[in-house]
């Protein structure tokens, strides 16, 4: 195929003939990973122009046009990269199913290259650390191009209970592409919502409790929360050692699996990483269209919300399940005995940020800089952008917290994961003899208000996954009004390849994902 660059095809268009006009460029709207890479082996498309493609769409949809602030900085080595890879393919060394695929990273992950890594803060503007994280490093060696960073909600979230999802003082405020009057859910905001909008085919989010699972839902797209312990946390900008995770968001179950394949692994400075070479497996080759038959799926029916039009869905969801041959298996009180789960997680949390950030400030190349929370906090005070929209109560909270050893965060710590774990989703699977768990993800985004903050008011399922540990994947299962809808699966620990599996039968049977129309609002 004869190369032409995307600015040379645009001069060509305007100055040339009719007839000697060249070829239209392939669309990669709507394409998920394996499709393109199908595309490069058959000649119809390859690595140079795919990127290429991909930052001529991001300058289009979102610096310009609908300005969708998904994305906050894109890496300028990315078509070097993309040629490199490309002369590789030409020479049969393919890598696999990544090569040459472009993805981008939530900006709480660190990177080669001269682009911070900011976790959406001005005290960070300047953390350009030149170092991978370790699935950034995995990301390379298996060919995928790191053309970027996506916004997300500030610090992952964790700053303000009154906080707007999807607004950093680095990013502002990240927009959602099936409407731009609503919210991307967060924290992985921009991560999800630029897969929406094909500004990459694939991206990484990272979750604490929800923040990979939520802004996929809202945004119409696959994300999935693996089992703590899977992926490595080195060098991505912490919460909490106990529930953070880094996780894939696509347009695809297939793709999010092959992802999974390749960030998965051990790494020897993430201690909680230690069971991970032996737990992972090919992810992608795991895959059956038939993985839902014979399964008991527990329907997590307290959890649904409030709205018809969503239980309609969810409802149309279950009878596709079953039709794949699953048994459905209703649960009516999930909750019962986890009263205080909330309350113990929230003290893990907090007392962990303290520690985890210092741990992660602490450890940055640069000699200047915050090292504490406390540094953070007196940042904030220090500028005013930084505190326009909302506090720091929560930051101001953490520092008040003792160390790993209080007996506050002792006795929580023990109580959020035997409630989460062995009596939350380990007995509701063995007391109703299910393989796994699904309830509905999200409700129809609400719209953004940087005024008041969110005002989210659906259903929730992260919780429990969240604080076990355990994988939570969305899956796209319809849309309300145009605003999309996820369901969720919901497995145990180290089920990683049967969650993404079941996720991905009903994902093949249903095909629910709704393309963005980027308009202004809902409604007249």
């Amino acid at each position: 195929m004869q190369k032409i660059s995307l600015l040379v095809a645009t001069a060509l268009l305007a100055v040339a003939p009719a007839a000697a006009m060249p070829p239209p460029l392939p669309p990669v709207e709507g394409k998920d990973a394996a499709t393109l890479q199908a595309e490069m082996e058959s000649g119809s498309m390859y690595d140079e122009l795919l990127t290429t493609l991909y930052l001529d769409r991001i300058l289009k949809v979102d610096d310009y046009g609908p300005k969708l602030n998904a994305v906050i900085a894109t890496f300028p080595d990315a078509q070097s990269e993309a040629t490199r890879l490309w002369k590789e393919r030409e020479a049969e060394k393919k890598r696999g199913p990544l090569h040459g695929i472009p993805i981008l990273l939530k900006d709480n992950i660190e990177a080669k290259g001269p682009v911070p890594t900011t976790a959406g803060s001005l005290a960070l503007k300047d953390n350009i650390t030149n170092r991978d994280a370790p699935i950034v490093a995995r990301l390379r060696d298996a060919g995928a191009v790191i053309i970027g960073k996506t916004n997300l909600s500030e610090w992952a979230n964790i700053r303000s209970n009154n906080s707007t999802s999807g607004w950093s003082a680095v990013g502002e405020l990240t927009k959602n592409p099936h409407a731009l009057d609503r919210n991307t859910c967060g924290s992985s905001s921009g991560s999800a919502a630029a897969v929406a909008a094909s500004l990459a085919p694939l991206a990484i989010g990272t979750e604490t409790d929800g923040s990979i699972t939520c802004p996929a839902g809202v945004n119409g797209v696959v994300g999935f929360k693996p089992t703590v312990g899977l992926v490595s946390r080195t060098h991505i900008v912490p919460i909490s050692h106990s529930q953070d995770t880094a996780g894939p968001i696509t347009l695809t179950v297939r793709d999010a699996a092959a992802v999974m394949t390749v960030i998965a692994g051990s790494d020897p400075a993430d201690p909680a990483t230690a069971e991970a070479d032996a737990r992972k497996t090919d992810y992608a080759a795991a895959l059956s269209p038939d993985a839902l038959k014979g399964k008991r799926i527990g329907v997590l029916r307290d959890r649904i919300g409030d709205r018809a039009d969503v239980a309609a869905l969810f409802g149309a969801a279950l009878k596709q399940m079953a039709d794949l041959g699953a048994t459905i298996v209703e649960i009516d009180d999930s909750r019962k005995g986890l009263e205080e789960l909330g309350a113990a997680e929230f003290e893990v949390l907090m007392t962990e940020l303290k520690a985890d950030m210092a741990a992660y400030l602490a450890g940055l190349p640069g000699k200047d800089g915050p090292k504490t929370l406390a540094d953070l906090i007196a940042f904030n005070k220090a500028h005013p952008a930084e505190l326009k929209w909302f506090d720091q109560s929560l930051f101001e909270l953490a520092e008040s917290k003792g160390g790993l050893d209080s007996p506050a965060y002792v006795e929580a710590m023990s109580k959020a994961a035997r409630l989460a774990g062995p009596e939350g989703i380990d007995k509701l699977l063995k007391d109703k003899g299910v393989d796994l768990l699904v309830g509905v993800t999200n409700g129809p985004a609400w719209t953004s208000d940087l005024v008041n903050g969110d005002h989210y008011s659906g259903p929730s399922v992260s919780q429990l996954p969240a604080v076990a540990g355990y994988p939570h994947l969305t899956v796209p299962m319809g849309a309300v009004e145009g605003l999309p809808i996820g369901v969720s699966f919901i497995g145990a620990k180290w089920s990683d390849a049967d969650v993404l599996a079941a996720g991905y039968a009903y994902e093949q049977a249903s095909k629910k994902r709704v393309m963005p129309t980027f308009r202004t609002r809902v409604g007249p």
